[in-house]
């Protein structure tokens, strides 16, 4: 996976006013997917499926998550801080990607000439409980 730069955070110039207004009337999601294809208690499994030119809109990322690209792609993503980057990726391509508890806020397009096409899982925080006293003296 290649990701680039393509205009730093603080510098909204270059951004277009229709995804300005998306972003002041808080129109974000917490779908990091458009299709929910698993979920249990400790992991959400979404697929993210573009044709050219279409795109995925404001999501919020509250979550650590991984991908695996199931194709080629070409994408840009635009985050909430006014950073724009390039990501082009390639058939079997994967990456963890860390929350940080910044609740970022990203949308992706797909810039390529085929379809993007990437799995997501999401890990949910998981709450560890025990009905078993633990001993903690070893001696």
């Amino acid at each position: 996976m290649i990701y680039q730069e393509l205009n730093p955070a603080g510098n909204f110039d270059p951004w277009e006013a229709s995804r300005l207004l998306e972003l002041r009337k808080n129109k974000v999601s917490e779908n990091l997917g458009q299709l929910l294809l698993f979920e249990n208690d400790t992991i959400k499994v979404w697929e993210i499926f573009l044709q050219p030119g279409d795109r995925l809109g404001f999501r919020k990322t509250n979550r650590d998550y991984s991908f695996v690209a199931m194709a080629d792609g070409l994408a840009v993503t635009r985050s909430s801080d006014g950073c724009i980057s390039l990501i082009k990726i390639a058939k079997g391509d994967t990456g963890y990607i860390p929350c940080l508890g910044d609740d970022t806020v990203r949308d992706l397009e797909n810039i390529g000439e085929g379809p993007l096409f990437i799995h997501v899982m999401e890990f949910l925080p998981v709450v560890l409980t025990s009905d078993v006293d633990i001993k903690t003296d070893f001696l």
